[in-house]
């Protein structure tokens, strides 16, 4: 195993999207802060399975999404799931390097994405320079305090090695100012997700620790998934997300 953590991921979209449901209502609440005529053009930045992507075209009737991902799983899953819709465009990218969009964005939403980034000044420079003047970024994503109960059980195995950036609202804050964002809000919400404890390894195995069971071989990535699984104090991942909305100065 090496000590970094390099660019995007590939997901296993089908299992990702199977367990989906707690980051689809988060999605789904972050879409509804986003205010729309519905005929703006948007970045669903992190749009994995679009399960939430289908929430976000509801409200755009007259309007465009650019679904962005870094996994072409995912971007492959989005597109079965919204078929043909001539709304939607399908990018595949880093969101720590400029984005390649043709035009600036009206809007940018993003749900439970920007803690897998590890550079957020990056980040929110690259998201600075696709937004258009007064456009809107909202934002769901794990903040500090995130799953520290899964980093406990973590430490105790040795592994105190991870892919997550967890900021607190006062370093988004900052950056989302030096990128050029202004009237930005950020704030912490614990949003705790009780599973079935039938669910419990393989929500594990394939949401939250996917990244270290990549890095492992089969054997090893099953044994780390149950070994953080007899950790926990209940069969619950304890989400604290950092929420945001800001306007592009």
């Amino acid at each position: 195993m090496t000590n970094e953590w390099f660019g995007p991921r590939e997901w296993d979209a089908g299992a990702y999207d199977a367990l989906a449901a707690p980051m689809t209502e988060r999605g789904n609440a972050a879409v509804a802060r986003l205010a729309l005529a519905g005929d703006e053009t948007v970045l669903d930045a992190g749009c994995g399975t679009g399960q939430v992507t289908e929430t976000l075209l509801a409200r755009l009737p007259h309007g465009s999404v650019v679904a962005l991902d870094g996994s072409q799983a995912m971007l492959d899953a989005a597109r079965a799931r919204l078929g043909d819709d001539p709304r939607v465009s399908y990018v595949r990218a880093d969101l720590e390097r400029p984005l390649p969009l043709p035009t600036p964005v009206d809007a940018i939403v993003s749900t439970s994405t920007f803690h897998w980034v590890r550079d957020h000044d990056a980040l929110f420079g690259n998201l600075a320079a696709a937004l258009r003047p007064g456009g809107q970024l909202v934002v769901d994503c794990g903040g500090a305090g995130n799953i520290d109960s899964v980093i406990a059980a973590l430490a105790e195995l040795g592994e105190h090695d991870h892919p997550w950036t967890y900021a607190t609202p006062q370093e988004t804050l900052a950056r989302l100012a030096a990128a050029g964002f202004s009237g930005a809000t950020a704030r912490l919400v614990p949003r705790p997700a009780r599973l079935a404890p039938a669910a419990l390894e393989p929500y594990l195995r394939s949401v939250v620790l996917g990244a270290h069971v990549d890095r492992r071989s089969p054997t090893d990535g099953d044994a780390l998934v149950r070994a953080v699984a007899a950790r926990l104090p209940r069969p619950e991942i304890d989400y604290v997300r950092l929420e945001v909305e800001a306007r592009r100065a």
